[in-house]
């Protein structure tokens, strides 16, 4: 069971969250549930990969919810497809605060997890946000990381001055009334590097699971949020809530999960290793997503 709702932040942009929440099986609103807020990939929308991530976990007797992020989807704000790091990760807070508005659930045991860079983003919350009691990331990525430093972690920071250059023109066009996109994904199949991120096309130009609300690009002023933020930043110090990470073999974004796994200061982490698995498998393969959430339901059901 599930239903459509909006959430309002409190994160001073005035942005309203469409969302999905659903409930596990045979809810009953005068008892108290644990909750789960699943992000989904930059560019994508909660119709996607964190819906279907969501409606599983519920299965589990979660209440979840999954969310289109400010500036995108069906949730408002401008400019459109605003790709701002720090207003995502205050996203996954926004629902935390209305989860714990709730009766039927129980604000002590509220966890967040997310795919991609919206797995990125709730780290980035869960170092800030201590009412997440427990974190799970899958295909992470930390979306300054890649940014900066490609999908496999071989161009130097500095190299990465140009993409700020980038930006900081489209914030002047922008200014002008021009329109900048760039993308998330790849938007032809041509343009991809590798057979990975050309299924990254695959999911978000195809049928495969192309939606209308997901164009699969961001704004190019962006850029200029983007390139020097960490998602990861402290973790050594705050990120001390029990951590789950589920990353393919073959992912090339790999390296950013092995990151976060080394920089957490929890003391209660673990690496799943989906073997054989990309990082696009994860997001929608019956297989590779039946052994995430193989062990994130058990995760979550033993630390909330």
């Amino acid at each position: 069971m599930s239903e459509n709702i909006d959430i309002t932040t409190l994160n001073g942009y005035g942005t309203t969250l469409a969302s999905v929440i659903n409930f596990p099986p045979d809810f009953d609103a005068s008892n108290q549930y644990a909750a789960i807020v699943v992000s989904h990939p930059g560019g994508g929308v909660k119709e996607q990969t964190a819906g279907l991530y969501a409606g599983k976990l519920a299965e589990y007797g979660f209440v979840t919810i999954a969310y289109d992020a400010s500036f995108q989807g069906a949730s408002t704000g401008e400019p459109r497809q605003l790709e701002n790091p720090h207003i995502r990760t205050e996203d996954v807070s926004a629902v935390v605060d209305y989860l714990t508005t709730l009766d039927y659930v129980d604000s002590d045991r509220i966890g967040a997890m997310g795919i991609c860079a919206g797995a990125g983003y709730t780290a980035n919350a869960a170092i800030d946000d201590p009412r997440m009691k427990a974190v799970g990331t899958v295909s992470m990525v930390n979306i300054g990381q890649m940014f900066r430093n490609g999908w496999t972690n071989d161009v130097a920071d500095s190299d990465a001055a140009p993409m700020l250059t980038m930006g900081a023109d489209a914030r002047t066009a922008d200014s002008e009334g021009q329109d900048n996109q760039f993308p998330l994904a790849p938007m032809k199949e041509e343009d991809a590097p590798n057979e990975e991120l050309r299924q990254a096309w695959e999911y978000y130009h195809t049928p495969r699971c192309e939606h209308p609300n997901a164009p699969g690009y961001m704004t190019t002023r962006s850029l200029t949020q983007i390139i020097a933020y960490d998602a990861f930043h402290k973790a050594e110090a705050f990120l001390t809530q029990p951590l789950l990470i589920v990353a393919g073999s073959e992912a090339g974004s790999k390296w950013m999960s092995d990151d976060l796994y080394a920089r957490a200061a929890s003391t209660d982490k673990s690496f799943h290793v989906v073997e054989g698995a990309n990082h696009m498998d994860l997001y929608d393969g019956e297989k590779e997503v039946a052994e995430a959430v193989g062990e994130l339901g058990p995760f979550f059901t033993d630390k909330l």
